[in-house]
């Protein structure tokens, strides 16, 4: 029996973040040489190269025109973000691009902010959705009718999936080439890129000191630098105020205002940061509780179930389900 091929159409356009198109790409693509029924192509609005957020420039293999034509529509329409999309419009053609190929399609999905433009063309009206966690409040004060999800790596509703920030395009992916072929083909394509199958936790397991404003006076300065050089040290209020030289209320007071949470949260936050690069790197749960400063195991749970919400235990686990359900089967392509 002949295997038809899934289709996955990515729509390009100018400004398109390039690891946004590529990062789904490449898990298809994958998928494909690894035996999975999959077939890839870039669309463009006029079928013409678009230059990616990188300068890039990228070759269409269709226009949209072109697959409208098409006797059978793309299985996944794959929708990249932009740094424009949170702060403006969507380019010209781009909302009716999408509005047009999303009706055949089986399964329409974004990466980062591409959340906007399905947003824009009413496909996440009544649904939850996500997006990169530094824009989710826009997205859902310019689309109040989205209940967005600013903590997943991927929200699944319906026939439409939305994913976080740029790489977690390779997890959304991961998880319909699970939904299609099963979790054996998606085990195997995350080893052969050397990721999570399921990566743990949420967008706010990501870097304490990317997600902290940088403080403005010198000494908190100074604080935050040494809690993030030795989180295992003595950092309880008393000593941090000591090192400071200023009272224990005064620095709450600037913790709270130019970091936007206490002492005792912040150290915590950089711990559990410290914690996590050692379980990855494969120390133990105890030893890593005892060297990041969190001290028992109990308290390392803890911790891990506030700020990422899973075990110190099921973080270590790597190539798991995505724990995405497999979707009802949909009418493959025909010849």
């Amino acid at each position: 029996m002949t295997r038809h091929p899934r289709t996955v159409a990515v729509l390009v356009y100018d400004g398109a973040r390039l690891m946004d198109i590529a990062a789904p790409l490449e898990v298809f693509g994958t998928a494909a040489g690894l035996g999975g029924r999959y077939a890839t192509l870039v669309c463009s609005v006029d079928g013409g190269p678009v230059v990616t957020s990188t300068g890039t420039r990228l070759a269409a293999d269709v226009s949209v025109g072109e697959l409208l034509e098409r006797p059978a529509a793309p299985g996944t329409l794959v929708v990249p973000g932009s740094d424009d999309l949170p702060l403006r419009p969507p380019p010209d053609g781009l909302t009716g691009a999408v509005a047009a190929l999303a009706p055949g399609a089986a399964r329409i999905a974004s990466v980062c902010t591409g959340a906007f433009a399905l947003a824009a063309a009413g496909l996440l009206d009544g649904r939850r959705a996500t997006t990169h966690w530094r824009h989710a409040a826009a997205l859902a004060r310019r689309h109040p009718r989205v209940a967005v999800e600013p903590d997943a790596i991927f929200v699944a509703d319906g026939r439409t999936y939305t994913s976080a920030g740029v790489t977690a395009g390779i997890d959304l992916a991961l998880a319909l080439v699970e939904a299609d072929e099963g979790a054996g083909l998606a085990r195997d394509v995350a080893r052969d890129l050397v990721v999570f199958l399921r990566r743990p936790g949420g967008q706010s397991q990501f870097s304490v000191a990317a997600r902290t404003p940088a403080p403005r006076h010198d000494v908190l300065r100074d604080l935050v630098r040494e809690i993030a050089a030795d989180p295992a040290a003595d950092h309880c209020l008393t000593a941090l105020a000591r090192r400071g030289g200023i009272s224990g209320r005064h620095l709450t007071r600037l913790f709270n205002e130019q970091v936007g949470t206490t002492p005792a949260g912040y150290v915590e936050s950089v711990r559990v940061e410290a914690a996590r690069a050692l379980l990855e790197g494969g120390e133990t749960v105890t030893g890593a509780a005892r060297r990041s400063g969190l001290g028992s195991d109990e308290s390392l749970r803890r911790a891990f179930l506030r700020h990422l919400g899973v075990t110190p235990s099921t973080y270590r686990a790597r190539f798991r389900t995505s724990g995405v359900p497999a979707p009802a089967p949909a009418p493959l392509p025909g010849p």
